[in-house]
């Protein structure tokens, strides 16, 4: 939201108090408390009909520094909050001996809050013996409008400086220049609106920026003053947090140790899924010959999902199976079952006013009302919808005693949808402000979802296909694009919006393969199906069209085949990878600048990403052979060719649609699995240690997660030419390789070393 007209003026209806001075700093246990009066004080008649700024600096876990600027306190705190995590940790303050005798400090591990006292207003905020963000004297505003009062800051962005994040955003990757609202809206991928809307930044300065307001955050990244980072929200109290690190994985590392890891996720989520697609006509013999024909065609498939219309029309959602189209559930599941699937269905937390859920749901107080005491209810999506109100702990267990039901018929896992179209004109259970719980009620909604299948499957073994999400909600995946058009450059449009989702703290994404809307030609297919299979989850869906491959041509069933049996040996790798999300918060699906901070030529790029820390996917956006890439420096080799392209710089290449830029990191060891056919194996039973431009001197230890079997690790080494790989596993066979996917390999098997000589195998 934007308060000014141009430097010097203020729109219409507008006034803002600014912070001009402090007039006292005092500690209150570990954090330091500024007041700050709106006029210098100089004489004691100066304080009266003086507004007062207060602002609390604290330092919940290392790194980490939150300010909150505060007018009026006395509002009442309806809620919800974002769950925050404190830790137990040395927090140094410094106090003047007196105001204007130096500044007041707060240091929180690495990254220190620096407060003047001597002058104009201003706060900076300093790591490693560099301002990497502050608050200036024209930064804070207390300010009143025609709508209400507002709190604003803006932080100083420097020369060069480039921001990602706030959320999953199908806009310019990077964020400079955009006015963003965070406010969850089902607007597909084709606007500005998006499904997850998290308040959180990174700039590649060295800091990320969360806001912990789960109502509408309103951003201004350098457009209000394009030299600054502005964020505002409606109240009286702002709070955010800088979070510091050296690299952005760091940053990342401590933001999702503030609001949440990503989960483990279960070894066969990684497989490929295919749905029934939205409004297509199926049934047990439709879904039948889908999943034959997957097999027929050599096509590995790991999970089959139902869309919406598994239930009866205008019964969404009851949770009841169509008797028409599937008069026997529990046997088909049992029968799909056999097949080697898992099993999804479509959900959402609406209550249509034909489902038998719905007048219970009234009567027992479960569902969301207004504020005459009666139901919410409208007729966009279905007839007569109510809303779930997960504010109740009782609708909680009423809604998860439904999904257990399923559960205990074979389902394994749901596509949780929806959750966006949260109504403000309501009141809610437990009294939470409703503008809160406009974002936050995704939270809800997929947390009593994963929680039941955290309970009934364990952990690890939960998953979701979540559609909307806030901050924290990384903590329940898998979460998936949302609805694209089924082109080029809604392809293109997705894979920015991963990419942004991943830089808010997200592990997992997915997207529809092929495109949503409409039905796609067969070169899009194609050239999704390799984006598809070289993303963390991949899951052909549509919606009024089917996405086996064969309704496409025979080249499409060649490409998928091809692709989908290239992840499942990428699985020891790729599990490494889920794994890196779950301790640190690194997504699988990693930004260029993520992974090459101190690479210029990488700022802003979102038509390529690094697949984990090792493999870099340049997907082919166009029908034609040519396409461009850019490789940082080093020596690349592309892993189905084996081709070595010195870095650094963009390079256009060709393309079939059975390839595309797909290259490995110089100075790795990737390891590659023995199975083909599914994602659920022993990882390092079989695996190949394949290695890429291992440095004279290089010595690390590889560990190859353990899939349905038992890890492994391996220790390289390289002396001149020679690399040697030591194994401490008395079982697993294992062997090592230099260079492409089908390079020959020396094996062994059990404890033991091998050896191999670099200048031999070149």
């Amino acid at each position: 939201m934007k308060f000014t007209d141009g430097y010097w003026q203020l729109r219409p209806g507008v006034e803002v108090l600014r912070p001009r001075d402090v007039d006292d700093v005092v500690a209150d246990g570990d954090d330091l408390v500024v007041y700050a009066p709106t006029a210098p004080i100089g004489a004691r008649g100066d304080t009266l009909n003086r507004p007062l700024v207060t602002v609390r600096l604290s330092a919940p876990i290392p790194d980490v520094i939150g300010v909150r600027i505060s007018h009026h306190v006395g509002g009442p705190d309806r809620g919800p909050h974002f769950a925050i995590a404190t830790e137990q940790h040395d927090v140094a303050r410094t106090l003047p001996e007196s105001l204007g005798k130096g500044p007041a400090t707060l240091r929180s591990g690495r990254l220190t809050a620096r407060v003047a006292t001597d002058g104009p207003w201003g706060v900076e905020f300093v790591a490693d013996g560099r301002v990497l963000t502050s608050s200036t004297d024209r930064s804070v505003g207390i300010i009143s409008t025609p709508d209400g009062p507002f709190v604003r800051e803006q932080l100083t962005m420097g020369v060069a400086e480039t921001v990602y994040g706030l959320g999953e955003r199908f806009g310019p990757f990077a964020k400079n220049g955009q006015s963003i609202d965070i406010w969850n809206e089902d607007g597909g991928t084709a606007s500005e609106q998006a499904y997850k809307n998290v308040p959180f930044y990174l700039s590649d300065a060295g800091y990320g920026l969360f806001v912990a307001h789960p109502e509408r955050v309103s951003f201004e990244i350098a457009t209000e003053v394009v030299s600054r980072a502005q964020f505002s929200v409606a109240g009286e109290e702002l709070q955010y947090y800088v979070v510091h690190g050296a690299t952005p994985k760091e940053i990342l590392e401590r933001y999702t140790a503030l609001t949440g890891r990503p989960a483990r996720v279960p070894a066969w989520s990684y497989g490929l899924w295919l749905s029934t697609s939205f409004t297509t006509s199926y049934d047990e013999e439709t879904v039948t010959s889908f999943v034959d024909g997957m097999a027929e065609r050599d096509l590995p498939l790991s999970v089959f999902h139902f869309d919406c219309f598994w239930m009866r029309r205008f019964h969404w959602s009851d949770f009841r199976w169509d008797p028409e189209m599937f008069p026997d559930p529990a046997g088909m599941l049992a029968r799909l079952k056999a097949k080697g699937l898992r099993i999804c269905v479509w959900i959402n937390p609406y209550i249509a006013q034909r489902s038998h859920l719905f007048e219970e749901g009234r009567r027992r107080g479960y569902l969301v009302r207004r504020a005459d005491g009666g139901v919410w209810q409208w007729d966009k999506w279905q007839a007569g919808m109510a809303l779930v109100d997960f504010t109740n702990p009782e609708a909680v267990a009423w809604y998860q005693g439904e999904l257990r039901a399923l559960l205990g018929d074979g389902v394994d896992c749901f596509k949780t949808d929806f959750g966006e179209r949260i109504p403000t004109d309501v009141v809610w259970h437990d009294g939470s402000d409703p503008q809160r719980m406009h974002n936050q009620y995704a939270q809800l909604y997929n947390r009593a979802v994963f929680d039941l299948l955290v309970a009934e499957r364990g952990e690890g073994e939960a998953v979701l296909f979540a559609r909307s999400a806030t901050a924290g909600g990384q903590q329940m995946p898998v979460h998936w694009g949302g609805d694209c058009e089924s082109t080029f450059v809604a392809m293109a449009e997705s894979l920015r919006g991963g990419l942004s989702l991943g830089m808010s703290g997200f592990g997992y994404w997915s997207h529809d393969i092929g495109g949503f809307e409409g039905t796609p030609d067969p070169a899009v297919f194609k050239r999704w199906v390799a984006f598809g299979l070289l993303s963390s989850h991949s899951r052909l869906h549509g919606s009024n069209s089917y996405r086996v491959p064969w309704a496409f041509d025979d080249e499409a069933v060649d490409v998928t085949r091809r692709f989908t049996q290239l992840k499942m040996r990428l699985m020891p790798y790729l599990g490494g990878a889920g794994e890196e999300a779950a301790t640190t918060g690194v997504p699988v699906m990693r930004a260029m600048a993520l992974e090459f901070p101190g690479d210029r030529g990488v700022a802003g790029v979102a038509t390529q990403y690094m697949l984990g820390g090792a493999l870099l996917v340049a997907p082919v956006f166009s029908a034609g052979r040519a396409t461009q890439v850019y490789l940082p420096a080093g020596t690349w080799t592309h892993l189905l060719t084996g081709e070595r392209v010195a870095g650094a710089g963009w390079r256009t290449e060709e393309h079939g649609f059975d390839s595309l830029p797909l290259y490995v990191r110089p100075g790795t060891v990737l390891p590659v699995g023995a199975v083909r056919t599914a994602p659920d194996y022993a990882w390092a039973d079989g695996v190949t240690l394949r290695l890429f431009e291992l440095p004279d001197g290089y010595d690390a230890v590889t560990t190859v997660p353990g899939g349905t079997g038992t890890p492994a690790t391996f220790r390289v080494r390289r002396t001149g030419t020679r690399v040697t790989v030591v194994s401490d596993d008395a079982t697993a066979a294992w062997s090592v390789a230099v260079g492409a996917l089908d390079e020959p390999a020396a094996s062994a098997t059990g404890a033991g070393t091998l050896s191999v000589d670099l200048a031999a195998a070149a």
